[in-house]
């Protein structure tokens, strides 16, 4: 199992931090075996915790053209009709997929073709299942165009617990299907906007894996 990038840091600091707390246990309560196993084994708690979070499976995208990879593992909430209005300003097919703390958090391409548009959005800390999150949650944008022209947006969204959203679409940029496009630190959410006549192929509550599960097709 690799580790992503974007846990490196997190990693070191946890590891730093759980060093100088074992110092310091061991400095104040000296041969207290009980209090130090109970430590060793919160330590690798933690530990096991850090690494499964940050983990990066291998997924190989097996996908035609045209047909759209899920981005993100997790579960699907929505799957509906809604006016987006920050880009398209018109209406679009939502999918939305909710990341619970224990799912993979590599965010990855939905689909091959052009950044056409990438934006960051500051804002708040609704939890990810709240409609509201869309549009007022800390948030990123980013619009791919396919090579026939038709254009995708998806939003990584933050939730309650996330704090950190890393983005690594920029504008004119040639994005690969299943590929990297970013990381969600803790519970969040993806959202999918599609063209009205895209043909769907997930449903609500239905548990999808990023770069693997097929959530449908343009219609070319």
């Amino acid at each position: 199992m690799r580790i992503h990038k974007e846990g490196g840091k997190p990693l070191m600091i946890l590891l730093l931090v759980l060093s100088s707390l074992y110092l310091v246990f061991e400095y104040l309560w000296p041969m207290n075996d009980m209090l130090t196993q109970f430590f060793l084994v919160l330590a690798m708690g933690l530990i096991v915790f850090f690494l499964q979070f940050f983990r990066n499976p291998i997924r190989i995208t097996e996908a035609e053209d045209l047909e759209i990879v899920c981005p993100a593992d997790g579960k699907v909430v929505i799957v509906e009709k809604v006016l987006e209005t920050e880009y398209f300003k018109e209406e679009r097919l939502q999918v939305s997929i909710f990341m619970s703390p224990l799912n993979v958090h590599v965010n990855r391409f939905p689909i091959r073709g052009k950044v056409a548009y990438s934006k960051y959005h500051k804002g708040k800390f609704l939890v990810a299942w709240n409609p509201k999150s869309s549009l007022l949650n800390e948030r990123t944008t980013v619009v791919v165009q396919h090579p026939s022209g038709q254009q995708l947006l998806y939003r990584q969204i933050a939730g309650a617990l996330a704090r950190r959203i890393i983005n690594y679409a920029r504008e004119g940029m040639i994005a690969m299907e299943g590929s990297d496009c970013g990381f969600i630190r803790f519970g969040s959410r993806v959202d999918l906007l599609l063209p009205l006549d895209t043909d769907i192929r997930v449903e609500i509550g239905e548990k999808v894996r990023g770069g693997e599960t097929l959530i449908g097709r343009l219609n070319g």
